[in-house]
């Protein structure tokens, strides 16, 4: 009897960022003879333990992983990862505490970078396992933005501007000291929102006067930004303002200053590129769009107000190097009115050119997403699963799993600003239809796909396979 293909398990956290290039790896995946398991990433550690065996993807290495790697590897599942924040990164002795851990490394089998720069920071770990194997494939939010995948926006993009005319986009990302739920800032807040010397998730392995630096410069930013809405909209009065908040921001501060004005919408749906591309412009503060919008060739500015060097240039430099620079309102406005007046197209420039191409692999040629199957096919995982785990271990990882999945879920029900809310405000519901309709087009822009089919396993999982 010939032998099983390893499922590739890829779960998603964030819907609007993670979706399309997962799918379209999930299909690339397919075609080659894997099967898929996609889905929301908490579904996906509620079943783990009725999963076939294969490889499950990482978004991270953290810590906080510990658990649920050493359960995944109890079942008998391997694990691959990439770094999904890896392009906008602080400092490295910061980064090693916060965003790796050796424990967590050692259950990884396969790690994918997004190019050099990342490879290099991985490398230079201290605490780097041993033969730890990292393959520089680029990463499939990179292919979103190659030129080639520019229509499949193209019906999104004619509809934003049919629906808000010309617009200024404005992503903001202070997650940190605005979170969707507190758990998952910096601190967590009183529930008057005062700072409490308790660390939220995001702030779990940062040194003490890191993360009270980091808080207070993006406290200040936000507050420069909520005064800066309102006056984008007295000064360009001919222009539509589109707030777009981080996934895992609280909204309602946006929304209250939307209340106040005319010409200002709060929206976070969708994949960002589409947003980027229907723009004239995209005002941001180090924030992973500035890299998105400047390989899109949107015109982006990063708003330093509140100039810090240690946080603004070497924690979040890269996308405001690849960005235009303005340091008080009357700069901001002096470029905008450029752009808009189409004297200044998008940031250019043979340094830039350098520095994307440092950070960012396969923004030509093969595909990021065959790069990785690439990987998986070399070592043997489209000819058979990971080998069983003896039957103690599984029963115990099986045990681990499911007292696990009903904690987690007693714990997402809790009263008040919850995790479920949170889940579900970031992987919200989605129809087999509206998954086919998008592989479908991929299909048209890469001519493949034709054989790919997609059923519901769950509420919030899928299978996708050939």
């Amino acid at each position: 009897m010939a032998s099983a293909a390893s499922t590739l398990i890829i779960p998603v956290e964030n819907q609007v960022r993670e979706l399309d290039a997962k799918l379209l790896l999930s299909c690339i995946a397919a075609e080659r003879g894997f099967p898929v398991i996609i889905g929301s990433r908490a579904y996906v550690h509620f079943a783990a333990a009725s999963l076939p065996r294969g490889l499950y993807l990482a978004k991270s290495m953290r810590r906080l992983s510990n658990s649920m790697f050493r359960i995944l590897r109890m079942l008998g599942h391997e694990i691959i990862a990439w770094e999904e924040e890896a392009l906008v990164h602080p400092p490295a002795d910061t980064y090693y505490s916060l965003r790796l851990s050796p424990i967590t490394m050692k259950n990884v089998s396969h790690f994918f970078v997004w190019g050099q720069e990342n490879y290099e920071l991985i490398k230079q770990y201290p605490h780097l396992p041993e033969n730890f194997p990292i393959h520089i494939t680029g990463n499939p939010r990179g292919d979103m933005l190659r030129p080639e995948m520019h229509t499949l926006f193209s019906e999104e993009v004619k509809q934003l501007r049919k629906t808000y005319g010309d617009f200024i986009l404005i992503n903001t990302n202070f997650t940190n000291v605005n979170p969707f739920i507190p758990s998952v800032g910096l601190f967590i807040p009183t529930k008057e929102g005062e700072k409490t010397d308790r660390r939220g998730q995001g702030g779990i392995g940062m040194s003490d006067e890191f993360a009270e630096g980091l808080w207070h410069h993006k406290k200040a930013i936000m507050e420069s930004f909520t005064r800066l809405i309102p006056a984008l909209e007295r000064a360009f009065p001919d222009v539509t303002i589109v707030v777009r908040p981080h996934p895992s921001e609280n909204q309602q501060i946006y929304h209250d200053i939307a209340a106040q004005c005319k010409r200002v919408k709060v929206i976070n749906q969708g994949n960002v590129v589409p947003w980027l591309l229907a723009s004239k412009t995209m005002i941001h503060n180090g924030c992973t769009t500035g890299l998105e919008a400047y390989a899109l060739g949107v015109p982006a500015i990063s708003y330093l107000n509140c100039f810090n060097e240690y946080y603004d240039y070497d924690f979040q430099g890269l996308p405001t190097k690849l960005s235009y620079q303005s340091f008080n309102f009357d700069e901001l406005a002096d470029t905008l009115s450029q752009i808009l007046d189409g004297k200044l197209g998008a940031a250019d420039g043979e340094e830039r050119k350098q520095l994307i191409d440092y950070y960012l692999t396969a923004q030509q040629d093969r595909l990021a997403c065959e790069r990785i199957v690439d990987v998986l096919e070399a070592n043997g995982y489209n000819q058979s699963q990971p080998p069983a785990s003896s039957f103690p271990k599984y029963l115990t990882g099986w045990t681990l799993s499911n007292l696990k999945a009903t904690l987690t879920q007693l714990y997402m029900r809790r009263p008040g600003p919850n995790r479920l809310a949170y889940h579900n405000h970031r992987f919200p519901d989605i129809s087999v239809t509206q998954i086919e309709q998008r592989i479908a087009q991929f299909g048209q822009i890469l001519n493949r796909f034709k054989t790919i089919k997609v059923a519901q396993q769950s509420r919030y999982l899928f299978k996708i396979n050939a």
